[in-house]
């Protein structure tokens, strides 16, 4: 079996799925919403949790940030959101809604879990959660991003269901690409730079998903221009994993000059022994083989993580 069709099968199993990068991306676009979110404005006000855009801020046409009516629905959803363990929230989060089915602000208790469990690596959570938010805010392009990105790591060849959950995921990494621009909410007084920065992650995340789902289908003229869609979406953070895929894409299509230079930049970005780092570092020496290319000189800056 050659490398790449190794490393692919760790792909299904999400052993390369993005991580670190992604979720200090995420935070960092939120952090300022988070003293907001301790100290709940009246009922009638914009909710400020996590994500939602505060009273002030400048939603996006067509939207408003979602508000608290009651002074019993405030104190229940400030009871709810201190909840600092995961499934503690969760189960906070579902109580509330029971409590009060037509409350705006439980769309923020589900996005909230959604983030921690994301966090936490617990895919199967993370797309549960997502799935809550996506029935209350179905252009939630946060959600859409999670989700999709979840079945297409999940997703195996031998699954029955492989075509419909492929098509499901790819109709949503679509529509988080176009809702990022519509649909987003973040707090108020957040940079511009960190909103910018906060698209650009998701529409990087949702073109990576698109990428992974043509990859598995073995479509890799496909998944090569969404991994360059995933890269160029945010190029001032290039994520390890997508280039490894990007140089994995070109390998299965006989562009090896291309791959080998692909590669390469993907052992720079990262460390030996690592998840990524290994398969890249295997995959560069692979197409050096191949090609008869020299050895790259090392980084002059240190690699990323």
């Amino acid at each position: 079996m050659k490398r790449a069709a190794i490393i692919l099968g760790a792909l299904s199993l999400g052993i390369l799925s993005p991580g670190a990068l992604r979720v200090a991306v995420w935070a960092q676009a939120q952090n300022s919403g988070q003293s907001a979110q301790q100290n709940p404005p009246a009922a009638g006000q914009a909710a400020p949790a996590q994500g939602a855009a505060a009273q002030g801020a400048s939603a996006p046409a067509g939207r408003r940030p979602p508000q608290l009516k009651t002074k019993p629905e405030q104190d229940a959803y400030n009871t709810a959101a201190a909840n600092t363990d995961v499934a503690a929230l969760e189960k906070a989060a579902d109580d509330f809604a029971s409590k009060f089915p037509d409350s705006e602000v439980r769309v923020l208790l589900y996005q909230t879990a959604m983030r921690l469990y994301q966090n936490a690596n617990n895919a199967e959570k993370s797309e549960a959660m997502g799935r809550k938010v996506l029935s209350l805010d179905g252009d939630n392009p946060e959600a859409l991003a999670i989700v999709a990105e979840v079945i297409a790591e999940r997703t195996r060849d031998s699954d029955i269901d492989k075509d419909q959950r492929f098509a499901e995921a790819t109709s949503m990494a679509q529509k988080a690409t176009q809702t990022v621009d519509t649909d987003i909410s973040v707090p108020a007084g957040t940079p511009q730079e960190k909103i910018d920065a906060y698209k650009s992650f998701l529409r990087s995340n949702a073109y990576s998903s698109l990428g992974t789902i043509e990859f598995k289908k073995e479509n890799y003229p496909a998944a090569q221009e969404n991994f360059q869609k995933s890269i160029d979406a945010f190029p001032s953070s290039p994520d390890s994993a997508v280039v490894l895929r990007l140089a994995l894409a070109l390998d299965k299509q006989g562009k090896y000059p291309e791959a080998l230079k692909v590669a390469t930049r993907a052992v720079e970005l990262t460390q030996d022994n690592t998840a990524i780092g290994t398969p890249a570092r295997h995959e560069r020496d692979r197409l050096q083989q191949l090609t008869g290319g020299a050895a790259p000189a090392p980084p002059q800056s240190p690699p990323k993580n």
